[in-house]
């Protein structure tokens, strides 16, 4: 695997018990977490391994909500310093590879539209079972034969429990403006929230569509690659405008209203769901 750390034997041998003698294919590697898709006679699982001190606490708590949700499977461990954990391989494409065809120019975009529907409603759902996501990004649900599932539960919280006080709002460039000031300007700690992820959910659907985040940084004169994510957080804090890339004007519309709405005001999940279901493909 070359420079990054090897999968754990125990990682392994619990995907085997899953699937039979698997081969490992490295799928991502980044930030300190490996993931290898685990194949064998009888499956696939899915093998995450966080190997460096803030990953391996992400991977933990990912193992830790997959473990609370009913309708999710999950065996974890740990390996020297890293924590991993094994679970199903979910079969389908990401959101950000389902709206292709849009990106492409495509004017058939029934499957684009039936996707953010689908994701929409399991974002509901997740919010109507008492969960938060905290970092919903494009691809961050897939889409399986049986309905979209969310993936990277590592910033996850459940109403009711005690929040992280690491917690920074998830990929900033889709960080809710409410939860930009209040990680910027406190009290810690910072509680995601179903309207920071609505939020998050339309910046998503809108990327997908665009290929490009929702924030027009060049018109405030923000050059992104040099500028940390706490200058980031503050510019959001302060509000700037939308891009104007429009390649598909009546489903952006929507998302429109959802990103320049006050929180109190931001539709949910499932009324974003409802406002799509009236948008042409």
């Amino acid at each position: 695997m070359g420079g990054f750390a090897p999968c754990p034997p125990e990682a392994v041998a619990a995907a085997e018990a899953i699937c039979g003698p698997v081969s490992l294919t490295e799928v991502t590697a980044r930030r300190g977490a490996v993931v290898w898709r685990a194949a064998g006679p009888l499956g696939a699982a899915a093998i995450k391994l966080g190997y460096r001190a803030g990953s391996a606490e992400a991977t933990a708590r990912e193992a830790a909500t997959l473990d609370a949700l009913p309708d999710r499977s999950v065996v974890a461990g740990r390996s020297g310093a890293g924590v991993w954990h094994v679970t199903p391989w979910l079969d389908g494409p990401s959101t950000w590879e389902v709206f292709r065809p849009v990106r492409d120019g495509s004017h058939d975009r029934a499957a684009p539209l039936g996707g953010a529907l689908a994701l929409c409603r399991a974002v509901a759902d997740f919010h109507a079972a008492g969960w938060v996501h905290g970092d919903l990004q494009p691809a961050h649900g897939i889409h399986t034969a049986s309905g979209v599932e969310l993936i990277d539960f590592a910033w996850s919280w459940r109403e009711g429990t005690e929040p992280l006080r690491e917690y920074e709002g998830g990929i900033t460039h889709l960080v809710a403006p409410e939860l930009a000031a209040w990680i910027t300007n406190g009290p810690q700690p910072v509680k995601p929230s179903p309207a920071a992820d609505a939020y998050a959910l339309a910046g998503a659907l809108w990327t997908c569509a665009t290929g490009r985040w929702p924030l027009d940084y060049e018109a405030v004169g923000i050059a992104v690659k040099d500028t940390s994510p706490s200058k980031l957080r503050q510019a959001i804090a302060a509000g700037f405008p939308l891009t104007d890339a429009r390649p598909w004007p009546r489903f952006q519309s929507v998302l429109a209203d959802v990103l320049t709405a006050r929180a109190s005001d931001r539709p949910t999940a499932g009324e974003i769901a409802g406002c799509l279901s009236e948008v042409s493909p």
